[in-house]
């Protein structure tokens, strides 16, 4: 088993919590992870029919298979628990009793807010990160192969080559997430729709223009995009409120949680298609802004992560805010170094008073250094920064 960096942050916050819940993609690596970390509980997956069906007739009967802890997969699919859950942790006064999981991400929070407030520290489990497939010596030469390859364990740990992971894994997710998330008839429709999102991945989102394109109302779309990021398909990255007098876009821009799967929905067959694709640059932008990413959810953090951009098109790729400032990164997917890289984060510290000290560019090439103007780093180097 390749160790998970957010495995410490859970033994930590479980020795505290009653309940622990964790929620991810499907197959970015819950189960085993939790089974790893709490070996010696009770475990039962709602997945499973019988379970379920047992679950939701005897809730109470169900439980007392708990009472020295366990772990619950899926849990939001059987929402009257949460209330049991409740009860018994109160009573209990143990921590770590309860382990809960899911892939549904706004459906299980829907059901902790309504009960377990208060009483369970929350964690988004993503695929590998970098660092995480670093220390595994799984780390790819090239990021055009890690894009193409993806992050998702079974990738690694089965050596299943992408072509033959994802459609499956997209097919999966149609008839196990989508169906119960929402009602939508025609699943054939709902594939051409993850398919243009593909294509307009690291774009503003326009909602109006994928609904033009693929048929079907403004407000479906809107509901279809909820559905992506309920099961962590799709992020939505938010642009930053600081305007310094200038009048700033409110969409957000839209990314995949996962470069492979995005790579799949483009019928990328090949890493070395990606030399001359066309969204080579905002696969290389999806890739680093989810390292990122992933190093905030596995140090238990929500994410801080937007962008800026003005109403003429100037852009800074990334924003990250911290309490007591904000560090602007561009994001190159050249090989080769320019200046022309800190072309908008100079004009954007003339708005904002940034220093050139505090400016970062991460490229497509190998060297890391500083000069006046900022820092560069390699892609290579994403996961050891801490800006």
């Amino acid at each position: 088993m390749i160790k998970r960096e957010i495995s410490q942050k859970i033994l930590d916050l479980a020795e505290k919590f009653p309940v622990i819940t964790v929620t991810g993609p499907r197959q970015s690596g819950k189960t085993t992870l939790l089974k790893n970390l709490f070996g010696d509980l009770f475990y039962a997956s709602l997945e499973n029919p019988e379970t379920r069906m047992f679950a939701i007739q005897d809730p109470r009967n169900f439980l007392q298979q708990y009472s020295n802890g366990g772990i619950i997969d899926e849990a939001q699919l059987v929402p009257e628990l949460f209330s049991y859950i409740q009860g018994i942790v109160d009573q209990s006064g143990k921590t770590g009793q309860f382990i809960l999981s899911g892939s549904q991400s706004f459906l299980l929070h829907d059901r902790i807010s309504q009960s377990l407030a208060g009483r369970t520290a929350i964690f988004r489990l993503l695929p590998f990160s970098f660092s995480e497939l670093r220390k595994a010596d799984q780390l790819l030469p090239s990021y055009e192969a890690n894009i193409f390859q993806g992050f998702f364990p079974r990738l690694y740990d089965k050596k299943i080559d992408p072509p033959d992971f994802y459609p499956n894994y997209i097919q999966t997710y149609l008839e196990r997430d989508v169906r119960s998330l929402q009602n939508i008839h025609d699943l054939n429709l709902f594939v051409r729709f993850l398919g243009l999102c593909a294509g307009r991945v690291g774009q503003l989102l326009d909602y109006t223009s994928l609904a033009n394109d693929c048929g079907v109302s403004y407000n479906t779309v809107k509901a279809w995009i909820s559905v992506l990021e309920a099961s962590y398909i799709v992020f939505l990255l938010q642009p930053h409120h600081t305007n310094f007098s200038k009048r700033l876009v409110k969409r957000p821009k839209l990314y995949f949680y996962d470069t492979g799967l995005c790579c799949s929905l483009l019928h990328i067959e090949k890493g070395s298609q990606l030399n001359t694709h066309y969204l080579k640059g905002s696969l290389f932008e999806n890739l680093i802004l989810s390292e990122f990413l992933k190093r905030r959810y596995n140090q238990g953090k929500a994410s801080n992560l937007y962008f800026w951009r003005d109403h003429r098109g100037m852009e800074i790729d990334l924003i990250i805010e911290h309490v007591n400032g904000i560090t602007p990164v561009e994001i190159k997917s050249s090989k080769t170094w320019d200046r022309d890289f800190f072309m908008n984060l100079e004009k954007w510290n003339g708005y904002s008073g940034n220093l050139p000290e505090n400016s970062h560019v991460v490229y497509g090439g190998d060297e890391n250094f500083k000069n006046s103007r900022g820092t560069v780093h390699s892609w290579n180097s994403v996961d050891t920064l801490d800006l």
